[in-house]
């Protein structure tokens, strides 16, 4: 049996988990955020955190793109 990379084993531990309005988030400490693309529409995006209890979490949820202007 193969070993896994630490990636592999990061998403393994880790799934994305998808947000919603009435979700109750235990957010203890952001550790990474995904980039917002210059892009004037709706855009997925990730953040990975780890909760009260120092577990891992993978969230995404979508944003509205930074390529928006008002001219």
């Amino acid at each position: 049996m193969a070993m896994a990379t630490d990636v592999e084993q990061q998403v393994e531990q880790a799934p994305v988990e998808q947000y919603s309005y009435s979700r109750h988030l235990d957010i203890a400490r952001v550790i990474s955020m995904s980039q917002v693309p210059d892009v004037c529409e709706v855009v997925p995006a990730r953040m990975t955190y780890e909760d009260s209890q120092g577990n891992e979490h993978v969230l995404e949820y979508r944003v509205m793109g930074n390529g928006c202007s008002n001219n």
